[in-house]
């Protein structure tokens, strides 16, 4: 069993490489906000409630996937409202179960970032998608969140487009599962 985790900052491509990623090499994506927007439903975001509700949701999805042997690809955005020993906790799920987590950190220009912030598919999730905004929380501290486990590749979605960042994290993935 294979996490493939993508993390960066908002409006990264985290989402859309994630989808590529999923065909590409057919696993499945559990996209964060399946979780964020199932908590928001019912409480605002970042109140300890939706934090409770969100935390539940993902150590279900990670455990129930490391008992069925099942790999998937799962997206974050490291920021404020996240419990790090969260993090730490879901890793240890996937390897108690002899599974690996695969961190991949994409990266972008904070222009493109900003850019991209107003896609229109961004709001069809319920994602950040005023750069004021994300201005606002991030002069608040709202994206402090302590380093991940070292990424086993770093991808510039400034530099490659959906099919080509996915391609480069199947070959790394593939590269380190044979090295298990």
């Amino acid at each position: 069993m294979h996490v493939i985790f993508l993390h960066g900052s908002p409006a990264s491509g985290k989402h859309t490489v994630g989808v590529k990623l999923s065909e590409l090499i057919q696993i499945p994506l559990f996209h964060n906000h399946l979780a964020v927007d199932t908590a928001k439903s019912l409480f605002a975001f970042g109140t300890p409630a939706f934090k409770r509700m969100r935390a539940t949701i993902w150590r279900s999805a990670f455990t129930e996937a490391a008992k069925a042997d099942q790999s998937f690809i799962f997206t974050f955005n490291p920021e404020s409202t996240v419990d790090p020993a969260l993090i730490c906790e879901l890793h240890s799920t996937v390897e108690s179960a002899g599974g690996r987590v695969h961190y991949i950190h994409l990266v972008c220009s904070r222009e493109s970032m900003l850019d991209r912030m107003d896609n229109a598919s961004r709001a069809r999730f319920g994602k950040l998608t005023d750069p004021g905004l994300f201005q606002a929380i991030e002069s608040q501290g709202g994206f402090d969140f302590p380093s991940l486990p070292e990424a086993l590749l770093v991808v510039d979605t400034d530099s490659h487009d959906p099919d080509a960042a996915a391609a480069l994290i199947a070959k790394a993935v593939g590269a380190a599962r044979s090295d298990a």
